[in-house]
């Protein structure tokens, strides 16, 4: 390539079917060949600007609102990094009760993704009408399963407002524990209805089996299949873990690279770079450097960086999706495709589903002792959970009044910001034809599929930068000299 000339490039703007707004540059090199690939994130970031003197007490109740998406994971981070600030560790039935907030939290997160924003491309086709190719269409074409996806999500939300008072954008987790227990009402309501939500996974993760046998082989390999580290929190003793334990880092073949890592410590193990093209920041693993530190966070990740979940339906379907998506390199223990992430999510909707069953049967998180209190006790401390797209860090520093000075906040999103350029690079090198020539028509369906490479991720871009509007979806094929040659906008 003429490091004199200007690449042409394919521009997808927006991605559709995401929460936020981004798009897609696919860059050309002479020769009509993908170059490189880049997910431009075109939100601007403020969120953790206008946090700044705050008192820190606020901070739970303010971080939920960064998007509707998302906010039980800003919540319980939040909440987290101020038991450290009092220097509390809040009793027992308040952890539990966290812990219940968080499986329902991942589990209406989950469906979402699977049922409304990914379903129709595997059940209506790469090649459907775009105007139909969402949950709309989902619904007319198979009412049954996009009702069952609906309701499997109501029953995430509907647990989230019986303990927090309100699906979205609660204050009910706070410094020292929580605000009340697990109500008699609440418990009944969800034993009654978890029957129909296991009956609804389990019908999600056979029809999903079978689109893996069957018309999903080839995604299955292309999207996003590469060697990268994974990084998500374990127990102490290895199993599968959503609000507590440490952080483990695992390579492509099974080694763990890191180990018993504590949040307090991830600027000695994280690092956070800035490119020109993109609001997103692109956190690495600090050891290996930028942009070699590629890592992983989320769903599958940390199905592979555990040993096991702990519950016997959800450990005997980690043992199928290993068994079908495990690389050879790895034994069969690490799965490498960012297209698995779609099955990891209906795994951990299982895991999720018999946790809250465990949980509701506690007769502890039913009263008793549920906060600490305490005073101001340390001027900056690091909070962390697993949201359900990956590990959530929050980092605030105090002044002694308790205000906010400064905060930090690494999102998943920006965690998976490596991978998904990666991803989307490899799909279109697959896909789309080349050399593209002067003119060519860019089929649809190809498209979808690299927008459907950043879908595998779900990304949440309102909790990675904050913003708000909306654009229309215009693809632009660009010449050498900057002459637009072909142009192409979806309303």
């Amino acid at each position: 390539m003429n490091p004199d000339s200007t690449p042409r490039t394919i521009t997808i703007d927006p991605v559709t079917r995401i929460e936020g707004h981004a798009k897609i540059t696919l860059h050309l090199d002479d020769a009509g060949e993908i170059a490189a690939a880049r997910f431009h994130v075109v939100e601007y970031r403020g969120f953790e600007t206008f946090c700044e003197g705050r008192p820190f007490t606020e901070m739970a109740g303010i971080t939920a609102r960064i998007c509707g998406i998302c906010p039980v994971s800003h919540l319980l981070a939040a909440a987290k990094t101020g038991d450290k600030l009092l220097g509390v560790q809040p009793p027992s039935a308040a952890r539990q009760l966290r812990r219940l907030l968080n499986l329902a939290q991942i589990c209406q997160s989950h469906a979402l993704s699977f049922f409304h924003l990914s379903s129709p491309d595997f059940l209506l086709g790469w090649e459907s009408d775009p105007a139909k190719r969402n949950v709309f269409g989902l619904m007319a074409a198979d009412p049954e399963l996009a009702r069952a996806g609906i309701r499997l999500r109501q029953f995430g939300q509907q647990i989230i407002e019986l303990l927090a008072g309100r699906k979205i954008h609660s204050a009910w987790a706070v410094p020292g524990g929580v605000r009340s227990p697990l109500s008699a009402i609440a418990r009944d309501w969800i034993l009654e209805r978890l029957p129909e939500a296991r009956t609804t996974a389990a019908a999600a993760l056979e029809l999903y089996k079978k689109l893996l046998d069957g018309p999903l082989q080839r995604e299955q390999l292309t999207f996003g299949d590469f060697p990268s580290l994974f990084m998500g929190l374990v127990a102490p003793d290895g199993r599968w873990e959503c609000i507590e334990g440490a952080i483990r880092f695992i390579d492509s073949h099974g080694r763990i690279v890191a180990d018993g890592l504590s949040e307090d410590d991830y600027a000695s193990f994280l690092g956070e770079a800035v490119e020109s093209w993109s609001y997103l920041k692109f956190p690495y693993y600090k050891p290996l450097g930028y942009p070699e530190g590629m890592y992983r966070v989320g769903p599958l990740a940390r199905l592979n960086v555990c040993e096991r979940i702990g519950t016997a339906w959800a450990d005997a379907e980690l043992a199928e999706l290993r068994q079908r998506s495990g690389t050879v390199e790895s034994g069969g223990r690490i799965i490498t495709s960012s297209f698995a992430y779609h099955h990891a999510r209906l795994v951990e909707i299982v895991a999720c589903l018999e946790g809250i069953e465990q949980l509701v049967a506690d007769d502890a998180l039913m009263g008793g002792r549920i906060r600490a209190h305490a005073s101001l006790n340390a001027n900056g401390a690091v909070g962390v959970s697993e949201a359900p797209r990956g590990t959530l860090f929050h980092h605030y520093r105090v002044n002694d009044d308790g205000l906010i000075t400064r905060v930090n906040l690494i999102i998943a999103t920006g965690q998976n910001n490596l991978a998904m350029n990666r991803t989307v690079a490899q799909i279109a090198r697959e896909f789309i034809p080349t050399p593209v020539a002067a003119g060519a028509e860019i089929p649809e369906p190809l498209l979808n599929r690299v927008e459907a490479g950043i879908r595998c991720f779900d990304p949440c871009l309102s909790c990675s930068t904050h913003a708000a509007g909306q654009m229309p979806l215009r693809i632009e094929l660009v010449d050498a000299a900057g002459r637009v040659l072909a142009e192409r906008v979806r309303d």
